[in-house]
């Protein structure tokens, strides 16, 4: 049976290519949304858990958290580090790391900041030693990697956060003192260094004696301060006091990502829907395939009736028939959703450094492999009623 199976698909290779073309696109479609969502959603996830909130200045909040905790936009722009800190002493507050950014070099960001963000992210050296001086960076896995950077390198940044090479600080030069390990998180993407770095780069062309040591903190700004609370309480309190109260913006990152995800849920349900409706056109033309060979073969069933095969027998070879199609097109559109999903690590790794990695398949994706097993089964129980009405005899006489 599962040769005669077999040979009866590769008799008529037309319909059979075209029904598996349909559940081959149904399924990586299926697969890669199913995929990117996961594996997107696990990324942000992971990025925003070590801070509860972001406070910087007034505009976007999802703009504020995607710019000062994912790295993936341009900041609000800046506020007064000494206003910053004075909300980030608050008695709720466990923790709080300041940040600062502007320059870039070859498109990776530079951002100024304490051993603590680094320690937030669980980041140990792979070699050399942290940043103790003004202008000493370490920097991520990636990084090192994608410009191959060295310990006791130097490089001179670009101002902006996108890679050019139109206005450089070549009076400033940074030295590599230390490679972070990878992490799998934002941190592996950004040259990394302290707040005085960031403030002497940008005050050099300042009419004041740019050279002088001493910075008084009530002058200095900061693009964003990062905080820890002792309880979820804590951020929505103190949230509602700096949106309604100070000159600043506070942002909670994971009602922000959330916020994110439900808006890009929709772009992933069309996607799904469309997935859906090529599905119930697969279906449909497994089962007038299955229609047609019984019909078309009707000699031949019967002739096998009189060998001695019973009608359930043939209704087995339908069967039969109807599962080599879902399982080759539930197999084959698997793995193009892989390809897909490969494609698509391209993509996001060069503009945002997130990286999707090949998994195994997936609960939601085994349910999706058992609903085309269902359908193409149904198509075949439908196909194969005319089975039973059969006449052996009357067939062949015809034939």
């Amino acid at each position: 049976m599962l040769y005669l199976a077999y040979k009866n698909l590769i008799s008529k290779p037309l319909n059979t290519v075209l029904s598996v073309l349909l559940l081959l696109l149904s399924i990586s479609l299926a697969t890669l949304v199913l995929q990117a969502r996961d594996q997107l959603s696990q990324h942000l996830e992971k990025n925003i858990k070590p801070f509860d909130m972001v406070i910087g200045a007034k505009g976007s909040p999802l703009q504020l958290v995607l710019s000062s905790v994912l790295h993936i936009d341009n900041p609000t722009g800046n506020i007064s580090l000494e206003e910053a800190l004075k909300i980030g002493r608050n008695p709720m507050v466990k923790e709080m790391v300041p940040v600062s950014y502007g320059d870039n070099y070859k498109g990776h960001r530079i951002l100024g900041t304490s051993t603590e963000y680094l320690a937030k992210y669980n980041a140990t050296l792979t070699d050399g030693k942290l940043f103790e001086k003004a202008f000493e960076v370490v920097i991520g896995n990636d990084v090192a990697k994608k410009i191959n950077l060295q310990i006791g390198d130097t490089f001179t940044s670009a101002h902006g956060l996108a890679e050019n090479g139109l206005e450089t600080h070549d009076e400033n030069p940074f030295v590599v003192t230390g490679i972070l390990k990878p992490t799998g998180k934002v941190i592996d993407q950004l040259i990394i260094t302290n707040l005085k770095s960031i403030w002497e780069v940008h005050e050099h062309n300042d009419e004041h004696d740019h050279h002088e040591e001493e910075h008084e903190e009530e002058d200095k700004e900061i693009t964003s301060l990062l905080v820890k609370f002792r309880n979820p309480l804590g951020a929505l309190q103190l949230s509602r006091f700096i949106n309604e109260k100070t000159t600043m913006q506070a942002a909670l990152p994971k009602f922000e990502i959330e916020r994110l995800m439900e808006f890009l849920g929709i772009g992933f349900q069309v996607i799904n829907s469309i997935s859906i409706a090529i599905l119930l056109v697969a279906g449909l033309s497994i089962f007038l395939n299955l229609i047609k060979t019984v019909r078309e073969r009707k000699q031949e069933l019967a002739l096998l009736r009189t060998y001695g095969a019973t009608k359930y027998e043939l209704i087995k070879l339908v069967f039969l028939e109807a599962l080599f199609l879902s399982l080759l097109g539930s197999v084959l559109g698997w793995f193009l959703g892989r390809i897909g999903i490969w494609f698509f690590s391209i993509f996001t790794e060069g503009l945002y450094g997130y990286h999707f990695v090949f998994s195994f398949p997936t609960n939601k994706e085994l349910f999706i492999l058992a609903i085309v097993i269902l359908t193409t089964l149904l198509a075949a129980i439908l196909a194969s009623l005319s089975l039973f009405k059969l006449n052996v005899s009357k067939t062949i006489s015809n034939a």
